[in-house]
């Protein structure tokens, strides 16, 4: 197994991508480093604006309750709208189609449409961490741990301060990445080290 890199965060690139989302209301979604959708959010005062709080840990129930790790946020998708009205229904179009294939971390869950519309495109898709740091961070030596680390948080978190469906939703989405990354980095298991200790 090669060793981790440990590639530092580049604060300047992502400073740089998040400025050029739309500050337009809307939806977003943010990605993991493999654009797999963990949460999908909406904005009245600007798309930009919330996914940089987010980004930062300003005022985000979502970082405070550790319903997401910014560690693991690499993409974010947007859907503008024109108005208000529009933002409910959108969320709940996106949610509902990206939900069954990996749950996501939203703690309020939209209500389901009588009819799924087609899954429409976002009119933007910005990346908000260096292609360097994403390959750094894919590695399963470091995707792991980081992981246990989150859901030994998140597990905290429902035991000491708000044992909550939200938070206890967002654990089990969290098991099911932490055993996907578990299974990785077993793959990577060198068979030759047990025959050498069975010899």
């Amino acid at each position: 197994m090669r060793e981790s890199r440990r590639v530092a965060v580049d604060f300047k690139f992502r400073k740089n991508a998040v400025s050029s989302l739309t500050n337009q209301i809307g939806v977003y979604i943010l990605t993991d480093l493999d654009q797999v959708p963990i949460y999908v959010g909406q904005s009245k005062d600007g798309i930009r604006s919330r996914v940089s709080r987010h980004l930062t840990s300003a005022r985000s129930d979502i970082i405070a309750n550790r319903q997401i790790d910014v560690w693991e946020i690499a993409y974010v998708w947007a859907f503008p709208v024109a108005e208000k009205s529009e933002i409910d229904e959108l969320e709940a179009v996106l949610f509902h189609h990206y939900d069954p294939r990996s749950q996501l971390m939203n703690g309020t869950l939209p209500r389901s449409p009588d009819v799924l519309p087609a899954l429409p495109k976002p009119s933007q898709v910005v990346q908000v961490m260096s292609d360097a740091e994403i390959e750094d961070r894919k590695q399963p030596e470091q995707r792991l741990p980081r992981q246990a680390s989150h859901y030994a948080q998140l597990v905290g978190h429902f035991l000491a301060v708000k044992n909550s469906s939200q938070i206890a939703r967002a654990m089990d989405a969290h098991f099911d990445r932490l055993r996907k990354y578990h299974y990785n980095l077993l793959g990577r298991a060198d068979p030759s080290v047990d025959e050498k200790e069975d010899g």
